[in-house]
Order: C-alpha cells, then structure tokens, then sequence
C-alpha cells in the first residue's frame, strides 16, 4: 500500500521535458499579457520603478528593513566602492509574532519599527553615525505592491501566512514612516522594493551581466530586466536608461500543465486565499512542509509503515517555524 501510494505521488509530480516547455510557454504568455495591460495576467509584472542597478562603485552608510516572511531582518551596510564593496556589515533577525500577521496594520508596523529603533540604538551604542543627516532606508517589502514611484507603493494583497484587512490598498512606507516617526527614530524610506528586485540588485552589484533575481524561499518570486519600450502599459516618460525592472510576482502563476496532487488542491482549499499563489505553494517553502505531512499522514493510516504511532501531530497542520515530531 505504501509503495502505491509513493508510486501514484511520483507519477503525479512528474515533469518531462515535454510538460516544461508547455509550463514555459503559458509563463511568457502570462508575462506578455500582464505587460499589456494592469490586470491582464495572473502575473502581474509589476513596474519596480528601479531603471538603474547598483554597480559597486557605490559609497556611503546605509540602513535596510527586510519583510517578507515570518521573520524580519534589520542591517547597516557600510559600502566602500570599486575594490572595498562592503566594508561592514551587521544585521539582526526577529520573528514576527503570529497575531501580529492577522492583527492590524498599526500593530504590525509598530513592533517592526520599535525593533528597528532597538537596533539602531543598539549600534549606535550612544554616538549618531549619521552625521547630522537623516538615515537613509531601504525597504524590501515582499509582497504584491502597485508602486507609485521608488519610495511609495500600495500593498494589493498580502500572501502567505499574512492577512492584515486594514493594509490592503494603503502605503506600505508611509504605514512604516508614520510607525518610525512615533519611535522617535530618525530615519527616511529611500527605496522601496521587492526581494527578488533586491535579490536582482544585490548580485548586479558584484556582476553586471546579471539579468534577472530568483526567491525561492518563504515564498517564490522573480524580477527581471525589461526594456522600457517593450511595456506597452507604461504611462509617461521613458527612463534615461532605457530599462526597467520588473517585478513578476509569479508566485500567482497557474496553468493546467502544472503538476497539481491531491495534497497540492486540499491544501489550496484550506488555505487563506483559495485558488491564489497556486505556483508558489507547489513550489515554496512555506508550504512544502504541510504537503510532506499529508503524504505521511495517508502513508500512516493506510498502512504501519512507521509503526504503532500517535497521529495527533501528523493530523495537526504544519507551520515553518515548528518542527515535527511524530514520536512524541
């Protein structure tokens, strides 16, 4: 019984080369549709408003805010351009208590900006390292946002495990900027951006052949290289550069050549947002772990291949910040 239901699993996640090119070929008809026109495409090919990318040539003491998951991570970067790059660096991560993700806005943004103050005080140790001048931001925000320009943007819909109503369709950097102005804490949103633009800058900053920035972590996303002219729903004047980044949030992708299970469509249905984020929970981390429990759990009620255990744990929904333990 075991092995029938291992086998039926592999069968059902198969992928041939066949199959990919089919998955292939629906991602860039869903990526020309969403550069067409808003709301044309699952993928929504959000414009970044980033028409440069760093070069390494950059100089000068930075701070970033990183949110995207059940943790956040705060850091200073010290940059020393051409041969230095990073001169130093320090950062701390901070887990985001659980009904903070489903509480409100102002509580969310609140706890981010208190730890964000306990940083900077923590590495200041007393003495300003700004030199009289405002510290500088970057925020990456890893959820599906309108942009408005570089440094404003209005969130569309939270994924993952994150379900603030009051935030949807409101300003993420004036939510932050209004919380850091209540914690005393000098400091101005420079940039606002994706992880997967962040993660396109970071490595062009190193490279500059690199073209494009994978996440595959909580979540899954990528940002690319466009050229400005080839969007055809831009509005306004093209960059000087003649590029953009764009910010697929393919993490919504669907296609019916996707290798969908059981397990895939019941854990949709359970889900916070049913029939969204398909390509990103058969892919990501945040919900690998689930899918991985209820193949064992049928395993273990079909048949005593782990022997005589207590199924309480195994019929208890996986979270990715608890481990599983089937012999407690």
């Amino acid at each position: 019984m075991a092995e029938q239901v291992v086998a039926d699993l592999r069968e059902r996640c198969a992928t041939p080369a066949a199959l990919l090119w089919d998955v292939a070929a629906a991602m860039a008809d869903e990526m020309r549709a969403g550069l067409e026109e808003e709301g044309g495409s699952r993928v929504k090919m959000l414009l970044s408003y980033v028409d440069k990318l760093p070069t390494g040539r950059e100089e000068g003491l930075f701070y970033g805010l990183d949110l995207g998951g059940t943790n956040f991570r705060v850091l200073k970067v010290h940059l020393g351009g051409n041969d230095k790059h990073v001169v130093n660096r320090e950062s701390r991560e901070v887990a985001i208590p659980p009904h903070l993700m489903s509480g409100s806005s102002s509580e969310l943004f609140g706890f981010i900006a208190s730890e964000l103050a306990k940083f900077v005080a923590d590495e200041d140790k007393g003495n300003s390292s700004s030199n009289g001048k405002k510290r500088e931001l970057g925020f990456t925000f890893s959820f599906p946002v309108r942009q408005l320009s570089i440094a404003s943007g209005t969130l569309v819909k939270w994924t993952k495990a994150f379900s603030i109503d009051d935030a949807v369709g409101e300003d993420v950097v004036a939510e932050l900027q209004t919380a850091m102005e209540k914690q005393g804490l000098d400091m101005h949103v420079a940039a606002l951006i994706n992880d997967a633009v962040g993660t396109l800058a970071g490595a062009r900053y190193y490279d500059e052949d690199v073209i494009a920035g994978v996440i595959f972590g909580t979540g899954t996303n990528a940002a690319y290289v466009e050229k400005a002219n080839a969007i055809p729903k831009w509005e306004g004047e093209l960059p000087n550069s003649g590029d953009m980044v764009i910010n697929m949030e393919w993490g919504n992708f669907y296609s019916p050549h996707l290798p969908v299970t059981e397990y895939d469509q019941a854990l949709d249905s359970e889900s916070l947002n049913p029939g969204e984020q398909i390509y990103e929970k058969l892919t990501s981390g945040m919900y690998l772990g689930e899918i991985v429990r209820r193949v064992l759990l049928k395993l273990s009620l079909q048949c005593a291949i782990f022997g005589d255990i207590d199924h309480t744990h195994l019929k208890t929904h996986f979270l990715l910040r608890f481990k599983l333990d089937m012999c407690s």
